[in-house]
């Protein structure tokens, strides 16, 4: 037997199982619920589909999510500004149903530095798993009511104005508190732009 590198595996379907809630009589390790009741700023609600090449709903995929508070802080050790006394943990995982929906609800994050200290337009780090797919996903949602967007610079690193675009959550009319919808399209036409890691 030769030493090596285990191959990789596809991804799923077998999120389930004290990934995500379900009726497993465990308690729930993470919740696509980040709010808290100390943490400020703007209740936002996102939600979309995770869309294959046919524009099929992905029925087993899981979406993470990981972001900033309202201040612009991180709940991580290298973010070493000063934190509110809140337990905003920013960190959320939902599953998809068998339509290929999701949604979250959290707070607006605040800007961010970036490279080289330059501001970030607020946005949502996005992780996708699905079948399939020998690797997960990275992607950014970013809201299309932010002046900021203009001035990202992460943003500004795609440079197909098209696919900017998939980058962008568009706020729905007439909800009762605000939403936004994000779509994830894996592959084909409007594919949504993924970065590496």
């Amino acid at each position: 037997m030769t030493d090596g590198i285990t191959p990789s595996q596809t991804v799923g379907p077998y999120f389930a199982y004290c990934l995500t809630p379900q009726d497993y009589k465990t308690r729930e390790i993470f919740s696509s619920d980040l709010t808290v009741p100390a943490v400020g700023g703007q209740r936002i609600r996102i939600v979309g589909r995770v869309l294959d090449g046919d524009g099929v709903g992905v029925g087993d995929a899981m979406i993470e999510i990981w972001q900033a508070d309202p201040e612009g802080r991180y709940a991580h050790p290298a973010d070493s500004r000063p934190k509110g006394n809140t337990g905003f943990a920013g960190f959320g995982r939902a599953p998809t149903t068998a339509d290929g929906l999701f949604a979250f609800t959290t707070v607006k994050p605040g800007s961010v530095p970036g490279p080289e200290g330059r501001p970030q337009a607020p946005h949502i780090a996005v992780t996708v798993f699905a079948r399939g797919m020998l690797h997960h996903l990275y992607t950014r949602i970013y809201f299309d009511d932010e002046p900021a967007n203009a001035q990202d610079p992460i943003l500004a690193l795609v440079p197909d104005a098209d696919a900017r675009q998939t980058l962008i959550a568009r706020r729905l009319p007439a909800e009762r508190e605000p939403t936004y919808r994000f779509d994830i399209r894996l592959q084909g036409e409007g594919e949504t732009v993924f970065f590496e890691a």
